[in-house]
């Protein structure tokens, strides 16, 4: 009911949807660009209309009253941003505990602009050995999607080139907020 209801719902908002299903069961889902909160119900709606569960996190502010029900329904687990211990460690036991799980977030960390994308969710792919499904939404054409694959080989560098050259092109809400797709050196 839910994926006909989304299906439903996107039609009458006028976005279409590019959805290709991976065979994997278990993969990190990376959305982007993150430049609007319109991104996470249309991302939801996008998602739901596909038969696959998401989990993902959010800062634990929007994880107050009855939005901490809600969100945790739809897969949430909140984050306290100001705490750094071991968030892929965690993350990639999830992976290990469940024969199917699909973890989704921005990379962009914010919808302001950024100068670098956090690069947590390559390192759970690899720790975990999973892969990295990319989605995206397309503001001017209207169109939001998941399902180019990559497998982390270990060279971020490389990896992240193909990461770019997948999202040339897309453009968010506001582009303004829109940074490149490119790591920090260390």
């Amino acid at each position: 009911m839910l994926k006909t209801f989304s299906r439903i719902v996107l039609k009458l908002i006028g976005w279409k949807t590019e959805i290709e299903l991976p065979k994997e069961k278990k993969f990190i889902l990376i959305g982007a660009p993150h430049t609007s909160n319109w991104d996470l119900p249309i991302g939801l709606l996008c998602f739901w209309s596909a038969p696959l569960r998401l989990t993902w996190v959010a800062k634990k502010q929007l994880f107050v009253g009855p939005f901490n029900i809600f969100f945790r329904a739809l897969g949430g687990i909140p984050v306290d941003r100001s705490i750094r211990t071991g968030f892929i460690d965690q993350i990639a036991q999830q992976f290990d505990e469940h024969d199917e799980m699909v973890f989704g977030l921005t990379p962009e960390g914010t919808r302001s602009r950024t100068d670098y994308w956090k690069t947590g969710f390559y390192y759970i792919a690899l720790k975990a050995k999973v892969p990295i499904c990319l989605a995206y939404v397309d503001f001017p054409d209207r169109t939001i999607g998941f399902g180019k694959m990559i497998w982390p080989s270990g060279n971020i560098d490389k990896d992240f080139k193909l990461i770019e050259n997948f999202y040339q092109g897309k453009r968010g809400k506001h582009p303004e907020n829109q940074g490149p797709v490119r790591i920090k050196k260390r």
